[in-house]
């Protein structure tokens, strides 16, 4: 009788959150895993100086594919989203960073996407089919410098919390 097997995309699942996680703990960092994957696969928690934890997260969609599809360009990902993911990642006040993972090259890319759909003139989630593709840049390569630089987009928008909250004191 044959033995269960291990697919492919289960080792390039895990092969996808271990490069995240080394980047985030080169940061000082730490990240949790969600069992459960309703929208999240991990959440960034920061650090200060002297080690104590931070205000707010950092909600990461993984995604690992064999190989990505690029752009005529070559510098764009194209990477098809479902609406229902879009639902919660859009409405969610701390960032939602989508992260691609590349099997064959062993290379991440990300996009913050509550930034991606505010730039985006003319979008409207009600007009939305099922699906939508975003477009990643390949000059978003996941590295220490992204995972800090992710942290600064959190830090935006606890800065921006705080301002509504004075306001409405």
């Amino acid at each position: 009788m044959p033995k269960k097997k291990r697919p492919r995309e289960h080792i390039i699942a895990d092969l996808s959150v271990n490069h995240v996680e080394r980047y985030v703990f080169l940061c000082g960092y730490s990240v949790e895993r969600i069992e459960f994957d309703y929208g999240f696969d991990l959440v960034i928690f920061t650090y200060d100086t002297n080690g104590e934890i931070e205000n707010g997260q950092i909600y990461i969609q993984l995604k690992a594919r064999n190989s990505l599809k690029v752009l005529e360009n070559q510098e764009t990902i194209a990477f098809t989203v479902t609406r229902t993911d879009l639902e919660l990642w859009l409405f969610e006040p701390m960032p939602c960073i989508l992260i691609v993972y590349d099997a064959q090259l062993d290379i991440a890319y990300w996009l913050y996407l509550q930034a991606y759909f505010e730039k985006l003139e003319k979008f409207n989630l009600s007009k939305v089919g099922e699906t939508v593709t975003v477009h990643l840049s390949k000059k978003n390569i996941v590295n220490e410098e992204a995972i800090k630089k992710l942290a600064r987009y959190r830090d935006d928008v606890l800065r921006q919390l705080q301002g509504v909250i004075r306001h409405n004191v």
